[in-house]
């Protein structure tokens, strides 16, 4: 039984450049990129590579660009296995944080890469209309002790709609809701043992009922698209269940987005579940970062490696993790 776990980035991952090295030193990194292009019919390759950044941060541009250079990070991986004469790497699990499940669902033989770039594109605009009609807020909270979310959580629900989005790693959420209740929930945090407040630059309050008008745009968007099982489990967002079949992929891409993140529970549940080896397929290395704070005994990769050949790390899954877990990042994983 295989011991590894892919882990796919989400938004907050993407940075003007990813890919680039890689996909001009991988015929099969690059033949993804073309065929994002090709599918959304605009260069998306371009706007990752060479920016500007404004315009790549924009969730309709990170989300299928994120997608891309972590579909060609796992074909890249893919070829120089096939080049060694090994097979490709079957991993137990495929785990995706936030908008990194249509990764992994694409990863995993759910979905084609056409149609999760497609997808990820219509979940980007659907977001950005919800949250013109419902505008929000989100604010990462650093430091709080577990036994305090509780209390955090009724400090800001008792301004409105308000919810935990991200369990991140231990000592860093996310939550997310109409603004006053995020600025409440904000003030309050340090009063609750919290290190630090800060409130994202965000106007989508991701993973909170304020997304129930792109949940059921999604449902619309996803009901003519072909879902495969996966080749292996992928994990819910919200509770780290085990996702078996094609058809609960699609209900997990509409429900995610009214329901928060635990990616605690997920490494915990693969943890348990036998993994001992986590790689992160994609840019940087925020889940890196994140697991090694989660499962600090475990193997811990990610692909995404500046110094090496190509940009693309050595996967020594019988060693010690490949360079070091983590790095910065411009916020926390959030959607």
């Amino acid at each position: 039984m295989s011991t590894v776990a892919y882990i796919f980035p989400g938004q907050g991952s993407q940075a003007v450049g990813m890919g680039r090295v890689l996909a001009e030193a991988s015929p099969a990194a690059a033949a993804v990129f073309a065929a994002a292009d090709e599918a959304l019919d605009e260069p998306i390759s371009r706007l990752a590579w060479e920016g500007p950044a404004e315009q790549l941060d924009l969730t309709v541009n990170a989300q299928p660009a994120l997608l891309a250079t972590s579909i060609a990070y796992l074909r890249a991986i893919d070829e120089r296995q096939a080049a060694q004469g090994l097979p490709p790497i079957a991993p137990a699990f495929y785990a995706g944080h936030s908008m990194g499940q249509y990764s992994a669902m694409v990863a995993a033989g759910v979905l084609s890469l056409e149609d999760g770039v497609r997808l990820v594109r219509e979940r980007g605009h659907q977001m950005q209309a919800s949250a013109e009609g419902r505008p929000g807020a989100m604010a990462a909270i650093i430091g709080l002790p577990d036994e305090r979310l509780g209390d955090l959580v009724a400090a800001g629900a008792a301004h409105g709609t308000f919810g935990v989005a991200n369990r991140n790693s231990p000592g860093q959420v996310v939550v997310s809701g109409v603004r006053e209740a995020v600025a409440a929930a904000a003030d309050a945090a340090r009063s609750l043992g919290a290190k630090r407040a800060i409130v994202l630059p965000v106007s989508v309050a991701a993973h909170s009922p304020l997304m129930v008008a792109a949940a059921d745009g999604m449902r619309a968007a996803l009901a003519p698209v072909t879902f495969a099982d996966p080749a292996a489990p992928l994990l819910a967002n919200a509770d780290a269940r085990p996702i078996r079949t094609g058809e609960a992929c699609r209900a997990e891409l509409i429900d995610h987005l009214t329901t928060g993140v635990d990616w605690i529970a997920a490494v915990e549940a693969m943890s348990a579940a036998g993994v001992t080896a986590f790689v992160e397929v994609g840019p940087g290395r925020v889940l890196a970062g994140l697991v090694k704070r989660i499962a600090p005994g475990a193997t811990i990769l990610a692909t995404d490696d500046p110094a090496a050949p190509g940009g693309l790390a050595i996967l020594d899954l019988a060693g010690d993790a490949a360079g070091p877990a983590g790095g910065p990042s411009a916020q926390p994983p959030t959607r």
